[in-house]
């Protein structure tokens, strides 16, 4: 019974690990305001866009990618 419980520890822990590390970041682009921010779910508006290739594994990236594109820096 108990390697039972184990294994299904195990296998609970690493679903909730793939999930997190399935996480992105999205640089968008407001069509109203022009300005570019950063979010954790992929745009269903159309109010924003995604901005170039703007997909990024952490916010980390996704903040210094979004310092390169021009369309984010001009104003």
């Amino acid at each position: 019974m108990n390697k039972y419980l184990i294994a299904g520890a195990f296998v609970a822990s690493m679903v909730v690990a793939q999930t997190a590390s399935a996480a992105e970041f999205y640089v968008v682009r407001d069509a109203t305001t022009k300005k570019c921010t950063i979010v954790d779910s992929k745009p269903t508006t159309t109010t924003t866009t995604v901005v170039d290739n703007g997909t990024f594994k952490t916010k980390t990236e996704a903040e210094t990618g979004m310092k390169t594109m021009k369309v984010c820096t001009e104003q």
